[in-house]
Formats: structure tokens, C-alpha cells, sequence
């Protein structure tokens, strides 16, 4: 890390990545902060931890959207969305199943996934530029988790906290955006059958693409654009739901497919790995 970065983001980074480590969640770490903090020092918290999981040899394989749902920022008491790193070894296999203790708190919310086929580097970023650079879009699971004890996050909290990601699932089979209108796309999750969120396009940010043009200029203007090959999930589209030991969850959005996730019962039936 640089010689000149603040005591208070490496002391905040140490407990997030201690918590991880561990399994045991810490307090909120805009206590750390004057004020509670802001958005650049959130940033730079979560770019010190994406930073050592890289020098540690973990691959980034895109960025995800968060706190796009009005119903989403309700739950959290926000009014912004926010983004974090997506690595490699965050992907759960579509049918899979999360190891018991991978994650601290886990959260599912059904999203829809774009992958790139071109650049986005332009600060400047239009619709018509993401159109263009869409290969394929898929439905998605994200698993969200806190490493903040009973997630008393506030925006800072969140976003020094890799956007609260925790896991995903992609389905299986890609849907190029001539074939689906994003902003009319509805969505149905269920968990064991009983249906426990609802929502449409609309909610992420009145489309996933309008999702998609803000996390393209937000990068752009810190220099790491979107490139051609990253997947990007671009928000809930319906309230997230806590998941527990033997609860599995199935999204259906039509146009785009289905995607499912379980959670094993026990360490025992688990084949997923343990939690990073």
C-alpha cells in the first residue's frame, strides 16, 4: 500500500478483511471516520482490499451495481447506488450450492447480468454506447453479505465494504438485448416454492441499462473503465431476502431465463469452498 494513505483507511480495511477472514462481523466502520466519512474515503477502503485480493492472486471479472432498487435503498436507508469488484472466485455455478459459514449474512436479490463485448471508456457514456457494447445479458443471483455486524451500514459502511458483494450465480444461457426489453422485463423469486420478491426493470434505476451507464461513467471518471469480457450486474430489481441453512432460491425473468442457488444444511453436503 502507499506510504501516504490515511491510518483510518487502512484501520477500517484491516477490520473488514479480519471480519471476512474470520466469520465474525465488526462494528460499522464509519465510526473510524470524521464525520462518518465520505464517498472518496469509502472508495479508497474498498480499493485497499480489492488491491491485496489481487496481490493475494485473485482475478477481477467485472463490477456489480448496488442499491439501485428504490425498495433496496428503503431497506438500507440510502439514496445513491454504489459498485464493487466482482472476482473470480465469487461465482456459484447455476443449481450450485454456498457452503455453510462461507458467508457472514447472507442476502439474495435477482438481477440482470450484462457481459461486454467492447470497451466502455468514455466519461461520457450514452445508452446507445452500452447498447453497443453488450454481447449478452443473463439472469443473475447476487448473494450480498455484510462484514458489518447486523448490517448497520450506512453508504460509507457499504461501499468501503466492496458493495456488500458477497457471491453470484449466472444462468446458462445468453440473450442478446435485440431479443428483450430490459426496462419491461419482470421478475419472480421464490425460496422453496413460495414466491419472496417481485419486481421489474424499472426499479434498477428506471432500467438496467440507465444501471449500466451510471457504473460506465463512474469508472471512466476514476480512470478504470469498463472493458470488453466484464460482467456486470446490474442491480436488484425487487427487495433482497435474508437466506439461512436449506433455503433454496429460484429467479425466473422471462425473455431471459431462470437461475438457482441453494444453501447447504450442513458443512458436510457442501462442495463449495470455504468463505474468503
Amino acid at each position: 500500500m502507499s506510504n501516504d494513505t490515511p491510518p483510518a483507511v487502512v484501520k477500517a480495511a484491516d477490520l473488514l478483511a479480519e471480519a471476512a477472514r474470520t466469520g465474525a462481523p465488526c462494528p460499522p466502520v464509519r465510526q473510524l471516520f470524521e464525520d462518518g466519512g465520505d464517498l472518496q474515503t469509502a472508495y479508497a477502503v474498498q480499493q485497499l482490499n480489492v488491491r491485496r485480493g489481487l496481490d493475494a492472486g485473485r482475478r477481477i471479472v467485472g463490477r456489480k451495481i448496488g442499491l439501485t432498487s428504490a425498495a433496496v435503498q428503503r431497506q438500507l436507508g440510502v439514496d445513491q447506488p454504489d459498485f464493487g469488484a466482482l472476482f473470480a472466485d465469487m461465482a456459484v455455478p447455476d443449481g450450485g450450492e454456498v457452503a455453510v459459514g462461507r458467508l457472514l449474512q447472507p442476502k439474495v436479490e435477482a438481477e440482470v447480468a450484462l457481459v461486454l463485448g467492447q470497451d466502455l471508456p468514455h466519461r461520457e457514456c450514452t445508452v446507445v454506447d452500452v447498447l453497443r457494447a453488450v454481447d449478452f445479458a443473463l439472469p443473475a443471483l447476487e448473494i450480498v453479505d455484510s462484514r458489518i455486524a447486523d448490517w448497520d451500514i450506512s453508504l460509507v459502511d457499504t461501499v468501503a465494504d466492496n458493495a456488500s458483494c458477497g457471491l453470484y450465480v449466472l444462468g446458462a444461457t445468453p440473450v442478446p438485448l435485440t431479443a428483450i426489453d430490459l426496462r419491461a422485463v419482470t421478475m419472480t423469486m421464490t425460496r422453496g416454492g413460495e414466491t419472496v420478491s417481485e419486481g421489474n426493470g424499472a426499479a434498477c434505476l428506471g432500467s438496467p441499462l440507465n444501471a449500466a451507464v451510471w457504473l460506465a461513467r463512474a469508472l471512466a471518471e476514476r480512470g478504470d473503465p469498463l472493458r470488453a469480457g466484464d460482467l456486470v450486474l446490474t442491480g436488484a430489481l425487487g427487495p433482497m431476502v435474508p437466506a439461512a441453512p436449506g433455503d433454496v432460491f429460484d429467479a425466473r425473468i422471462p425473455g431471459l431465463g431462470s437461475v438457482q442457488v441453494g444453501f447447504a444444511m450442513t458443512t458436510a453436503t457442501s462442495t463449495e469452498g470455504e468463505r474468503r
